[in-house]
């Protein structure tokens, strides 16, 4: 892959979007490679969590915008499919079977903000911003704001789609965007304390089926969701993992994972 970096080590795999000169921007290509990076690593055995990063000091600009200038000339549908590209990345981040954390190590911006809304969990630099600027250049955040208002709720989604303002990572996080705000040099410490702490205390298939469940009850009614949530409760019982961690809560020792 030309723009994107793909390491494994300890069960953590680390994908990195490399196109530092473009601040990270996103393209077709750029898409395309992060498809097929969180694909690789969802089936990779070896692997139990993924970090998402930028290479430099921006984690990503979003769109490129000389990206964007040439796709004025193509028709509808080809813009359609380019559009659907970036859906679908979305979408397999958001329901990926395995936990993905973003590590923003500098500003994420439109399309790169909505990268980390689709994250399961966001640490970020202190120095950081982030916003959603499309309305200001005449564009809208059309993808990114169905998974931001499941993120942080309407009214927040509403200040930041429709304000175009940036961010400080102090801001995103008391709207709930990121999780933890560290001092940049702590940065990829911390998170690799973070992944190996998910690594050793939580069940696979337990998270699996827990981004799962969560992703597919918000679309439910209450009484769809509940009993969407019971039969999952049900069935997890029955589950190989389920059954090993009882077994060892009970005999007051640590299951391995």
């Amino acid at each position: 892959m030309e723009f994107v970096k793909y390491s494994t080590e300890n069960k953590i795999c680390c994908i990195t979007i490399s196109r530092a000169e473009k601040r990270n921007a996103l393209n077709s290509q750029v898409v395309t490679e992060l498809k097929e990076a969180f694909k690789k690593a969802e089936s990779d055995e070896q692997v139990k969590v993924i970090v998402l990063t930028g290479e430099g000091d921006v984690f990503c600009a979003g769109a490129d915008l000389e990206y964007l200038q040439t796709l004025q000339k193509n028709t509808y549908e080809e813009n359609l499919a380019d559009s659907k590209n970036l859906m679908e990345l979305y979408y397999q981040i958001y329901t990926l079977k395995k936990v993905v954390v973003a590590q923003v190590n500098g500003h994420a911006v439109a399309g790169g903000c909505g990268l980390v809304s689709v994250c399961d969990f966001a640490y970020s630099v202190r120095e950081a911003n982030f916003g959603y600027t499309e309305v200001r250049i005449g564009f809208i955040p059309a993808i990114v704001s169905v998974f931001l208002v499941k993120k942080i709720g309407e009214a927040r989604s509403r200040e930041m789609l429709l304000s175009g303002e940036i961010y400080s990572s102090k801001t995103a996080q008391h709207f709930g965007l990121i999780n933890h705000v560290v001092e940049d040099e702590d940065l990829s410490t911390v998170v690799n304390e973070f992944c190996e702490k998910l690594i050793i205390n939580n069940s696979a298939s337990s998270m699996e089926l827990t981004k799962k469940m969560l992703a597919d009850i918000f679309a439910m009614d209450v009484k769809d969701a509940l009993d969407y949530a019971a039969e999952s409760n049900a069935k997890a019982r029955n589950t190989e993992d389920c059954k090993k961690g009882i077994a060892a809560f009970l005999k007051k020792e640590k299951p391995l994972w």
